[in-house]
């Protein structure tokens, strides 16, 4: 549908204008969300050398911070996760067999506020909302850095993202992310690294990512894997 914010390319700084167009979002047109798959694996806790695979389902909106991920752990699916921010408000639960509760967390400003964060890092995956998203401010730093903030009170957050060559993001980093989803909420610098972009639908998305906590100045990877199927919603 057109989007009836005619004032767009007047609203948004020229940095960020060129950051959205070099990732193919349209000014003009535009849709409600996105969808994609994703394969990976993942590390339940950085003490655990294991690595767990997964497949997953993610939709993220366009013109509001919402996302929702639902991920089957494999062998067989016996674990499934719902991680989703909706609404402004954070979910966390974790089942066994789709039906026994493992871990369902408490909602709260920290959990919510983290989500946030994870939907500010991952806006290369949907890149229409760099512009059509009125919930985020931006700032230039320097010419291969932008922050991006949002939220407001114990939800305000701020995610830097890397630019590469192309103007691409590569990168997305927030000094302080809490790293539980339950008391004490100890805060640790996050970041998350992009790459192997693709042309999709007119969009550059990247397919492939890593994230992990930074603990005394070395990156603890705990999530990697590759987009797939991304389509409008």
């Amino acid at each position: 549908m057109i989007d009836p914010d005619a004032n767009i390319l007047s609203r948004l700084p020229q940095v960020v204008l060129d950051l959205a167009l070099s990732h193919g979002a349209d000014p003009a047109y535009t849709f409600d969300a996105v969808g994609f798959s994703q394969r990976g694996s993942m590390r339940v806790s950085l003490k655990s050398r294991f690595w767990l695979p997964f497949t997953a389902r993610q939709t993220m909106s366009i013109k509001s911070c919402a996302f929702t991920w639902n991920a089957r752990f494999l062998p067989l699916g016996y674990m499934t996760v719902t991680d989703e921010l909706v609404d402004g408000g954070g979910r966390l639960d974790v089942t066994a067999l789709g039906i026994f509760p493992v871990a369902r967390s408490k909602p709260g400003a920290a959990l919510a506020r983290g989500e946030l964060i994870r939907y500010l890092a991952e806006l290369p995956l949907v890149p229409d909302a760099i512009l059509h998203n009125r919930d985020l401010d931006w700032r230039e730093i320097d010419a291969s850095t932008i922050a991006v903030t949002s939220g407001s009170d114990d939800t305000a957050c701020e995610v830097i993202l890397g630019l590469g060559p192309d103007r691409r993001i590569v990168s997305a980093f927030c000094a302080n992310r809490a790293a539980s989803t339950t008391p004490p909420f100890v805060s640790m610098p996050w970041r998350g690294v992009f790459s192997d972009y693709r042309q999709v639908s007119g969009r550059w998305i990247p397919t492939a990512a890593q994230v992990g906590w930074v603990i005394n100045g070395r990156e603890e990877s705990y999530w990697q894997g590759r987009n797939q199927s991304w389509e409008p919603l």
